[in-house]
C-alpha cells in the first residue's frame, strides 16, 4: 500500500481510492476545513450539478449550501457541533430545493464525521450526501395512508365519514379537499351504476381547507348544497370512467368555462394543482374526491394519484357501510314507527300521551288497548339491540300483547305467557347457525301492563324488568309506587309475576315507565302539576315536554318509554245496573230493563232491539248454566254499547254449532252473530260475560232549505 510523503500527499491506491470517491462515487462527499470551508467536493453533490468544482472550493459551506435548506440555521448547528464535539451525526435528513426544480421539495440523508490526525488535530468534517426523497416521499404517502385507514370510517353516517377524510387529508397532504356524494347514497339508497350519467345530483358533504379566517380558502358552492356536475369536466371524466384525473391549474384550461363557480374557486384560491378521483364500491358510484394544493408548492404527480386512489378505496367502503347502516336504521325506524299507534288511546275516562326517550341499542314501544266494561290496558317495553331485527321483534311482542289482552287476561297472568313466548322466541335464536349475529346476541325485554278500570277506579299493574309508577293525585301529590315486578322477558328465570292494585281517584295522574325516571319523582314541583294541572288547567302534552326538560342530562341518553294517563270521571249516567233473580222471568225483566234504558240513552231502534235480543240470551245462559247472584250491567261509552252479565259461576261458556235434532246451544252461537265482540272476563267472585257492539253514527242533519 502506498503511503503519502513528508508533505504529506497521498500516493499508490489510497490516493486511486480518493479519486474513485470523489469522482465516481453516486454518494454526495464534502471535505470542510476547520473554518467550515469546502476543501473538497464531488460530482454526485446536488450543487455540483449546476456548478464546476473549483467555483466552490475554498468557499464557505453556509454560503454555498444553507440558502438550498429548509432548516438551515439547524443544519449549521449540526455540522458545528461535530467540528466541536467530535461525535458523529448519521442519516440525518434535511429537506431542501434545488436550482433544477426548485418548486419541489428534495429530501437528503446527511451524515457528518470529523476529521483528525492520529496525534488528535482537528483538520476539518467530512459530509456524505445521499438523495432520498423518493423514500421519503413513499413514507409520507404511507403515512397518510395509514391516517386515513385508522381516522376514517369511525361513524356510520356518511356525512360524518367524509368530514373524517378532509379532516386527516388538510393539511397532511391537500390544502383544499371537497368530497362530493351521490345525494341517494347520503340517504342509505342504492348507489347508481357506473358511469354516473351527467346530471346525477352530488351533495357536497365535506370541505375543508388549511386558511384560516379571511386566508380560509373560498368554496364554489356551501356544504350541502345539491346539484348535478358541470359537464364535460375533469370531474365528470373521473366518475365517467372511474380513473383519477392530475390537473395543472395553469393557463387557461378549456373546462373551466364550462364551470364558472369552481373556476371563480380555484382561482381566489390560488390552488395550483388538482387530483380528483372516483368513491367507487363493487362497480356502482358513490361521489368524488378533490384535492388541490395552493399554499404546498409541490404540484401532485402520478405517484399522489395512485396513492389517492387508494384512500378512495378505504373511503367508498366506509362510506358505503354507513350507507348500508342508514338504509338499515331508516327501514327500521319505519318499521318501528309503523308499529306504534298513530298516539295513544284516549277514552271517556282516560286520556294518555306518551314520551319515548330514545337511545342507541334500545327499542321501545308503548301502547294503549281497549278492553271490555270500559277499561283500558296501559303498556310500555323496551327490547335490547337495534336495526330490523329489533324492530320486528317489538312487533311481535306488541302482537301477542294484544292478543292475549283479548283473553281479558289478569295483568300478571298476561306477562307470564309473554315471558314463554319470549322464551321462545329466544330459544329459537339460540338454535340459529354460529355464524348468523342474532345467534350471539342475547335476547332480552322488559314490559309493564297496566289494567284501568273507571267504574271501580283502580289500576291493577304488572311488570317484568324495572318499571316505575307515578301516581298524581287531585291534590297534587305525587307518590312513586312500589311495584312487585318479575324478572325480564327471555331470562331462564321462573319466578312467578305479581300484579299490584292501586286506588287512582278520578282526575289523578297515572305515570307508567319502563325504569324509574328521576324527573317523574319530583313531578309534583314541575310547573303546572297542581291540582288544576291533573284536571283540565294543563294538555297532558305539555306535562310531557315539562318531563323531558327537567331529565338531568345524564338521563337523556337512558332509554325509557313513558304514558301518561289523566283520569276522569266515567259519567253515572253511562252506566246502568239491575240485580236480576235467577229465575225463567229474568230473562224478560232484563229486556224491559234494557228497552227503557236504551230509549233514555236515544239508542237508534235497530240496535236496542239487537241489545234486547243479545240480553235474553245472555240472561238465560246465565239462569240455566251460572250460579247466583246474577247482575245486569250496561255501559253506553264514547265508542260502543257493551252488555256484562255476571254470576258467581266459574266456568265459561264456549261458543258451538248446534246440531239439527239439538233443542238447545245456539244462545252464544247468535249472540256471536249479533255483537261485535264478546268475550268472558273472570274476577274474585265468579265471571262476567259480555258483548260489544258499535252504535251506527248518527245520520247526519240536512239545513232547512225552506
Amino acid at each position: 500500500m502506498g503511503r503519502g510523503d513528508s508533505t504529506g500527499a497521498v500516493d499508490g491506491p489510497e490516493a486511486a481510492l480518493l479519486e474513485a470517491l470523489f469522482g465516481q462515487s453516486p454518494i454526495g462527499l464534502h471535505v470542510l476545513d476547520t473554518e467550515l470551508r469546502i476543501v473538497r467536493v464531488n460530482s454526485a453533490t446536488p450543487a455540483m450539478r449546476a456548478l464546476r468544482t473549483q467555483d466552490l472550493v475554498g468557499r464557505p459551506f453556509q454560503e454555498v449550501y444553507l440558502p438550498l435548506l429548509t432548516d438551515a440555521a439547524a443544519v449549521a448547528s449540526l455540522v458545528r457541533g461535530v467540528l466541536d464535539t467530535g461525535h458523529p451525526v448519521v442519516g440525518h435528513v434535511v429537506q431542501a430545493h434545488t436550482s433544477a426544480d426548485p418548486g419541489r421539495g428534495h429530501f437528503y440523508e446527511v451524515s457528518v464525521f470529523r476529521l483528525q490526525t492520529p496525534g488528535g488535530e482537528v483538520l476539518g468534517v467530512a459530509l456524505t450526501v445521499v438523495d432520498v426523497s423518493e423514500r421519503e416521499r413513499g413514507r409520507a404517502r404511507a403515512a397518510v395512508l395509514n391516517a386515513v385507514r385508522q381516522g376514517v370510517g369511525r361513524s356510520l353516517d356518511v356525512v360524518t365519514t367524509c368530514q373524517e377524510l378532509v379532516d386527516t387529508l388538510v393539511p397532511a397532504f391537500a390544502d383544499v379537499a371537497v368530497v362530493e356524494v351521490v345525494d341517494a347514497v347520503v340517504r342509505g339508497e342504492e348507489p347508481p351504476p357506473s358511469p354516473l350519467a351527467p346530471g346525477v345530483p352530488l351533495r357536497r358533504a365535506a370541505f375543508r381547507s388549511s386558511g384560516d379566517g379571511e386566508a380560509k380558502e373560498p368554496q364554489a358552492h356551501p356544504l350541502g348544497d345539491v346539484r348535478g356536475l358541470p359537464f364535460p369536466t375533469p370531474y365528470t371524466q373521473a366518475l365517467s370512467d372511474l380513473r383519477p384525473r392530475v390537473v395543472a391549474l395553469d393557463g387557461d384550461l378549456p373546462w373551466l368555462a364550462a364551470a364558472p363557480e369552481r373556476t371563480e374557486a380555484i382561482r381566489r384560491s390560488g390552488a395550483h394543482t388538482l387530483i380528483t378521483a372516483p368513491l367507487t364500491v363493487r362497480g356502482t358510484v358513490l361521489g368524488l374526491i378533490s384535492l388541490y394544493r395552493t399554499r404546498q408548492p409541490a404540484p401532485y404527480d402520478e405517484s399522489d394519484a395512485d396513492l389517492v386512489l387508494q384512500l378512495a378505496d378505504h373511503t367508498a367502503l366506509c362510506i358505503d357501510n354507513a350507507r348500508r347502516y342508514t338504509r338499515e336504521h331508516t327501514i327500521a325506524a319505519t318499521v318501528q314507527r309503523s308499529l306504534l299507534p298513530r298516539r295513544p288511546l284516549s277514552r271517556t275516562a282516560l286520556e294518555t300521551e306518551h314520551l319515548l326517550v330514545p337511545a342507541e341499542g334500545v327499542g321501545q314501544w308503548y301502547d294503549t288497548i281497549a278492553l271490555s266494561g270500559a277499561r283500558t290496558a296501559l303498556v310500555v317495553g323496551t327490547v335490547a339491540g337495534s336495526g330490523i331485527h329489533t324492530a320486528t321483534l317489538m312487533g311481535q311482542l306488541r302482537t301477542v300483547i294484544n292478543s292475549l289482552s283479548a283473553f281479558d287476561l289478569h295483568p300478571d297472568e298476561l306477562l307470564a305467557r309473554l315471558h314463554a313466548t319470549v322464551a321462545s322466541l329466544a330459544a329459537e335464536r339460540a338454535g340459529l347457525p354460529p355464524s348468523d349475529p342474532l345467534h350471539h346476541q342475547a335476547l332480552a325485554a322488559a314490559c309493564a301492563y297496566a289494567v284501568h278500570d273507571p267504574l271501580n277506579r283502580t289500576l291493577t299493574v304488572a311488570g317484568a324488568g324495572s318499571p316505575a309508577l307515578t301516581l298524581v293525585l287531585p291534590d297534587g301529590s305525587a307518590r312513586v309506587r312500589e311495584l312487585s315486578s318479575g324478572p325480564p322477558l327471555g331470562r331462564p328465570e321462573r319466578t312467578p309475576f305479581a300484579a299490584s292494585r292501586f286506588d287512582v281517584p278520578d282526575e289523578s295522574l297515572v305515570i307508567l315507565s319502563t325504569r324509574p325516571v328521576p324527573a317523574l319523582e319530583a313531578i309534583g314541583r314541575l310547573p303546572g302539576t297542581g291540582p288544576l294541572a291533573t284536571r283540565a288547567g294543563r294538555s297532558l302534552a305539555a306535562l310531557r315536554d315539562d318531563v323531558l326538560y327537567a331529565l338531568p342530562a345524564e338521563n337523556r341518553a337512558t332509554p325509557a318509554a313513558v304514558l301518561f294517563a289523566r283520569t276522569r270521571a266515567f259519567p253515572a249516567e253511562n252506566v246502568a245496573t239491575w240485580q236480576l233473580q235467577a229465575a225463567p222471568t229474568a230473562a224478560a225483566a232484563a229486556r224491559r230493563h234494557v228497552r227503557r234504558q236504551l230509549s233514555i240513552w236515544n239508542v237508534p231502534e235497530e240496535t236496542a232491539f239487537t241489545t234486547e235480543l243479545i240480553v235474553s240470551e245472555l240472561v238465560a245462559n246465565a239462569v240455566r248454566y251460572g250460579k247466583p247472584p246474577l247482575e245486569l250491567r250496561l255501559i253506553n261509552d264514547d265508542r260502543t254499547l257493551a252488555c256484562e252479565i255476571r254470576d258467581a259461576g266459574v266456568a265459561a261458556p264456549h261458543l258451538r254449532h248446534a246440531g239439527p235434532a239439538d233443542e238447545g246451544g245456539r244462545g252464544l252461537f247468535i249472540v256471536g252473530e249479533l255483537a261485535d265482540g264478546w268475550g268472558v272476563r273472570h274476577g274474585d267472585h265468579g265471571k262476567t260475560i259480555w258483548t260489544e257492539q258499535t252504535p251506527p253514527a248518527a245520520p247526519a242533519t240536512r239545513p232547512d232549505t225552506d
